[in-house]
């Protein structure tokens, strides 16, 4: 019997995790720095190891115990055929372990570890289905080439928007000229801003948008349904694979579902647990 559960969650910008007992008493918490393993592979690794550490330390637990522990993390960019395959080589000795992707675990937590699906819009987005027996996944293949739906994409649609009202080649609206001012109404300031810019920071404008659109700025007003279609096409295109209820999460979730049609809302239930849940669930069900 495992004595001790150990559950990360490397989604988001953050690399959280979670130690239980076999009962499922809750015996530490913390979390660290990034969890990508496809944009920051050594780093991730080192901040998951960093976390496991922290755990058994907060609960006064020796090292030597990892022989009586199982692990389960969901990392993001563990989706990616070449990044699994290199996850093989790590290992903690002792330790007893799955890496999946976060979405993986995230979509084992919002149904309990029953078959269901999910679609996250944060910074980025990624759908899953879990049939009972596997994952089907959609998306998540980054802010280049995916993320349909997500933070980082709205914003960067909104500044491309404001460029173009600044210049006078669409009308300007609040949304458009707050957007530039934030930049001293200087186009070679944001694009050296671009040049730097991470996905969050691109996210970090999407609450401007909603901000904006709830005030029916014109502009933002179809920004936000671009958003909501494009959320749809992959809430619709889970729901057809699967047949399954669907969980909305992320931080785009709220705010987007009153943009969605009644169609679509009616088909959301309430996610029953996080990424972290469906890790330790997912250890338990694979471990005891």
């Amino acid at each position: 019997m495992t004595k001790y559960r150990i559950g990360i969650d490397g989604g988001g910008t953050h690399c959280r995790g979670r130690l239980v007992d076999s009962q499922g008493n809750l015996l530490a918490e913390c979390s660290g720095g990034t969890g990508n393993v496809y944009s920051h592979y050594e780093s991730a690794l080192c901040e998951m190891e960093n976390v496991i550490t922290e755990l058994f330390t907060l609960a006064n637990l020796p090292i030597n115990e990892y022989g009586d522990s199982t692990l389960v993390a969901g990392l993001a960019g563990a989706n990616v055929p070449s990044v699994i395959q290199r996850l093989t080589e790590w290992r903690i000795p002792g330790l007893r372990h799955k890496i999946v992707s976060d979405v993986e675990t995230a979509c084992f937590g919002a149904h309990q570890g029953e078959p269901g699906a999910i679609f996250i819009c944060g910074t980025g987005s990624q759908g899953a289905a879990w049939d009972g027996h596997r994952f089907q996944l959609m998306g998540g293949w980054g802010f280049m080439l995916s993320d349909l739906a997500s933070g980082a994409i709205l914003g960067q649609k909104a500044l491309r928007m404001a460029l173009l009202a600044h210049e006078g080649i669409i009308v300007g609206t609040p949304c458009m000229r707050h957007i530039m001012s934030i930049f001293q109404d200087n186009a070679e300031k944001m694009l050296l801003w671009t040049q730097q810019a991470q996905p969050k920071d691109w996210a970090h404008y999407a609450k401007v948008v909603f901000d904006y659109a709830r005030l029916d700025d014109c502009h933002a007003l179809g920004l936000v349904k671009q958003c909501a279609a494009e959320a749809e096409a992959m809430i619709k295109a889970l729901i057809h694979s699967s047949f399954s209820d669907i969980a909305l999460l992320g931080g785009l979730a709220k705010p987007i579902t009153p943009w969605l049609s009644d169609e679509v809302r009616k088909q959301l239930i309430e996610p029953r647990g996080d990424a972290l849940d469906g890790a330790i669930l997912l250890a338990k069900r694979l471990w005891g």
